[in-house]
């Protein structure tokens, strides 16, 4: 592939052969342009190479298509697209990572009963800690995400590194096994 092929030749030829010439061209052409953009969004560079990073593998592996269908759409807005949402994505992310580290330091380091703690412990010679220290960590985990911390389903899925499928289907378990145990 010619370094001066168009961009529809260069995302054909990468995603039919894995045509490397053709993807380091891409590179050089839009990978300044997508850094500047996104740095515009996010003053984290780390987190903007990420992304730029990020986005260029999804080209590579094919995991992100290029669709020369005759709309209006170009190269440029494609990885644009692409960028952007693995940036809000990431960004969504790190609020979650960043909630989890703040509560496993809690958790690490603790010299004082939090209040939840402190709240479990008024009801510790109820049936209510025994229950909840008979869930499973994995349902535990749940309630201290949702119920504790309060996080969203979505949020909790990130934080727990679990599909919010699971986190639900964990949660309501959760519930069940507790009315079950303090019925």
């Amino acid at each position: 592939m010619s370094d001066t092929g168009s961009d529809g030749e260069l995302l054909r030829a990468i995603a039919a052969n894995g045509d490397r010439r053709a993807f380091e061209e891409l590179y050089r052409r839009y990978a300044p342009w997508l850094t500047a953009r996104l740095r515009g969004r996010c003053a984290d560079a780390g987190m903007v190479d990420d992304v730029v990073q990020e986005t260029f593998l999804a080209v590579w592996r094919g995991s992100a298509r290029y669709r020369e269908d005759g709309s209006s759409e170009d190269a440029a807005g494609w990885l644009w697209r692409i960028g952007s949402r693995r940036l809000i994505d990431l960004l969504r992310g790190d609020g979650a990572r960043g909630r989890l580290r703040q509560a496993l330091a809690r958790l690490r380091h603790r010299d004082e009963a939090s209040a939840e703690e402190r709240v479990l412990a008024g009801v510790e010679h109820g049936n209510l800690a025994g229950a909840l220290v008979r869930l499973s960590p994995e349902l535990r985990a749940v309630l201290q995400a949702t119920v504790i911390d309060g996080l969203t389903t979505r949020e909790a899925a990130v934080l727990l590194g679990i599909p919010a499928g699971t986190v639900k289907t964990r949660a309501m378990r959760a519930r069940k096994q507790l009315r079950e145990e303090l019925a």
